[in-house]
C-alpha cells in the first residue's frame, strides 16, 4: 500500500482540530534536483490553471505575440484566473479586438464574476454574465491568437486534437521534460484538455521557465517575457485581495505564483532559479493557499513586509454566515524545508 501523504495543514474550529489536509510539495531546480519536498512528488496530478503561463508559451511558438503586437497586459491576462472585475473584462475585450474577434469566439462558457462587486454591478445593470466574465477568458483569448497565427480554424480550438491544443501540449512537454499521454488526460473547467504529470515535473518546469535553462532560445525568451508580464501586472492575473496578486505585488517580480483548481499551487523563486508545485490531496483551496504561503515563508527569503503578507494566508480565518470568526485554516510548522 502506498504511504499516505503527510498532513500539511489543518482546520481548527474553536479549540479543536476539525479537519486535517494531506498533500505533497516539491521545490526543484532547473536541472531537476529536488531542493525540498514532502509526500509523493512522483504521482501525476492535474495542474489545472496553475500552468497557464506554460500554456501561454504556445503563443511564443506560434508567433502570435509579435504578429498581433500583443502587450504585457495581454500576456498577463493569458496567464490569469481573473475575478471578472471591470479591468479584467475590459482587458479581454481589448485583447479580442486586437485579434479582430469578439466574445462570441470564446468557447470557455459563461459564469458569474468571482468578484462580489462585479456580480453586484451586473445585477444592477440587469445584465447576464458572458464568456468575458469567465476566469479563463484571457487564456482563451491567447489560444485564439494561436489559432489565427497558425492559420487554423478558430472554431473548436478547445478540442484535444485541434492544432491549438496540440501546440499547447507540445509547449508544456518541452518545459516540464515529460510526455503528456492520452492515458492521463481530462477536461478542465473551461473545456480545454488538462494533462496529468508528476508533481515534481511541474516544479522543474517552473524552474526552467524562470532560468531558461534546458529550453530553446525562443522558449527561454518567451518564458521570461510571460513571467515579467504577469509579475508586472499581478492584478490582471487574479484580482483584489487574491493570493496570486497580493504575493506577486509584494515580491516585486521575484516570485511568479499561480494557483489552480482542486488545491494546486505552482510558481518560481526567480532569483534562486527554483520552481515549486503543491497539491492538497482533497482539493481544498484555502488549505492549499495556507500551504504555499508557508512554503514561501520558508524558501523565498521574504523581508518583513513580504512575510506579513504571507502570514495573512498561512493562517486563514474561517467565518460563519454572521461574519463571526469561528476557526482558522493553517499550515503546520516544521515541514517546509
Amino acid at each position: 500500500m502506498t504511504e499516505a501523504n503527510p498532513i500539511l495543514a489543518q482546520m481548527v474550529r474553536g479549540n479543536w482540530v476539525e479537519n486535517r489536509y494531506r498533500g505533497a510539495f516539491a521545490v526543484v531546480d532547473a536541472d531537476g534536483k529536488v531542493i525540498f519536498s514532502a509526500g509523493d512528488i512522483a504521482r501525476p496530478i492535474f495542474p489545472r490553471s496553475a500552468v497557464k503561463s506554460m500554456q501561454a508559451l504556445a503563443m511564443v511558438t506560434a508567433g502570435s505575440i509579435d504578429r498581433f503586437a500583443l502587450s504585457d497586459e495581454d500576456l498577463a491576462l493569458a496567464c490569469a484566473s481573473h475575478r471578472g472585475e471591470d479591468v479584467h473584462v475590459e482587458g479581454v475585450v481589448h485583447f479580442l479586438e486586437e485579434l479582430g474577434l469578439s466574445k462570441d469566439d470564446l468557447e470557455c462558457g459563461a459564469h458569474a464574476p468571482g468578484d462580489p462587486e462585479a456580480r453586484k454591478g451586473l445585477r444592477l445593470r440587469h445584465e447576464a454574465p458572458s464568456a468575458l466574465h469567465n476566469n479563463c477568458s484571457g487564456k482563451h483569448s491567447g489560444m485564439l491568437s494561436v489559432a489565427l497565427a497558425m492559420g487554423a480554424p478558430t472554431r473548436g480550438y478547445i478540442d484535444r486534437d485541434h492544432p491549438v491544443q496540440v501546440r499547447v501540449r507540445s509547449a508544456i512537454e518541452a518545459v516540464i521534460g515529460e510526455p503528456l499521454t492520452e492515458g492521463r488526460c481530462g477536461t478542465d473547467g473551461c473545456s480545454i484538455p488538462t494533462w496529468a504529470a508528476p508533481l515534481e515535473a511541474y516544479a522543474r518546469g517552473f524552474a526552467r521557465m524562470a532560468t531558461g535553462k534546458g529550453l530553446s532560445p525562443d522558449l527561454a525568451a518567451g518564458a521570461q517575457r510571460i513571467f515579467d508580464a504577469a509579475t508586472r501586472h499581478p492584478h490582471l492575473v487574479a484580482g483584489k485581495d487574491q493570493l496570486d496578486t497580493v504575493v506577486m505585488e509584494a515580491f516585486g517580480g521575484r516570485v511568479m505564483q499561480k494557483g489552480g483548481a482542486e488545491g494546486v499551487q505552482c510558481g518560481a523563486i526567480r532569483d534562486k532559479g527554483w520552481g515549486y508545485a503543491i497539491k492538497c490531496d482533497d482539493g481544498n483551496m484555502d488549505a492549499s493557499r495556507a500551504m504555499v504561503a508557508a512554503l514561501l515563508l520558508a524558501i523565498a527569503d521574504p523581508d518583513a513586509a513580504q512575510a506579513e503578507v504571507l502570514h495573512r494566508f498561512r493562517a486563514h480565518p474561517v467565518l460563519n454566515v454572521r461574519g463571526l470568526h469561528v476557526g482558522v485554516i493553517e499550515a503546520l510548522e516544521g515541514v517546509w524545508g
